[in-house]
């Protein structure tokens, strides 16, 4: 039996714990054979986000076209698409297929830099969520979007509600810049009716690569041909796993600590 295909659209994180390196580790954790179209190559760490440095659109296109045309790809996820330029050229070539697309719709790094252009915002939502079958906003990616804070729990609910019915698509907000100490949650809004997904605060410095982490594993479930529901929830619970046993090293250079996900931990579909 041949693993399914997936396809990340993402950009090169060299840390190795977002982006198309998390992707992959993710894919490959869950049984599926995965496939990468960069967007752009990032000098970046969990504390820093040095460079961006985009790859032009029309070699983003000849990664995705040549991809669509060589395997049978099950499910597509995108990342950082960094421009407009990016989110067209990528739309462009995924409005003709029934991929199932999962977009992480990627504005801003943990480490609070910016990792889109601002013009990119409209063209997410005019060309590339109606192509969507499942989109996954944090707590500041949907208040971007919807042009309002959302910042409480008691938001939540009603914000991935408006997200799904103004832009057609199926909606995971995730919880997890709920302030204090407070249990976590997310939120999908699925078929026009909500299902929430808690967990407990994990205390710990760093997160970085949970979103792209997340989206991957729901994209892998998809292509097992798992349910949205189902795919979700134990991805959530994978995350989870592979936050609370996250790795870490020493800088050589500094008094910090270096924290990455534990992407072999958990549960796997094989």
């Amino acid at each position: 039996m041949q693993p399914p295909i997936t396809l990340t659209i993402a950009g090169s994180d060299c840390s190795s714990g977002a982006g198309i390196q998390a992707d992959l580790k993710t894919f490959s954790h869950h049984g599926c054979h995965g496939l990468t179209a960069l967007t752009c190559i990032v000098a970046e760490t969990p504390d820093i986000v040095k460079s961006i440095h985009p790859v032009p659109p029309a070699v983003l296109q000849d990664q995705v076209s040549l991809l669509l045309k060589s395997y049978p790809v099950a499910a597509i996820k995108t990342g950082m698409l960094y421009s407009k330029a990016h989110l067209i050229a990528t739309a462009e070539l995924l409005s003709d297929t029934n991929i199932p697309l999962i977009i992480d719709p990627v504005m801003v790094a943990t480490s609070g830099a910016s990792l889109i252009d601002p013009s990119a915002i409209e063209a997410y939502k005019t060309r590339l969520f109606p192509l969507a079958k499942l989109i996954t906003p944090n707590m500041p990616e949907a208040s971007v979007l919807l042009g309002r804070r959302v910042e409480l729990k008691s938001q939540l609910e009603p914000a991935a509600k408006e997200l799904s019915e103004r832009f057609n698509t199926s909606v995971l907000l995730k919880g997890g810049h709920i302030p204090g100490n407070e249990e976590r949650l997310d939120i999908l809004w699925h078929n026009g009716k909500a299902h929430h997904f808690t967990a407990r605060m994990i205390d710990i410095p760093s997160t970085h690569g949970t979103g792209c982490t997340l989206s991957a594993a729901i994209t892998s479930h998809l292509a097992h041909g798992s349910n949205m529901i189902d795919a979700v929830s134990t991805s959530i619970d994978w995350l989870h796993s592979a936050i609370m046993n996250s790795f870490q090293w020493q800088s050589p250079t500094s008094d910090k600590k270096i924290y990455s996900l534990n992407h072999l931990r958990g549960g796997s579909l094989h």
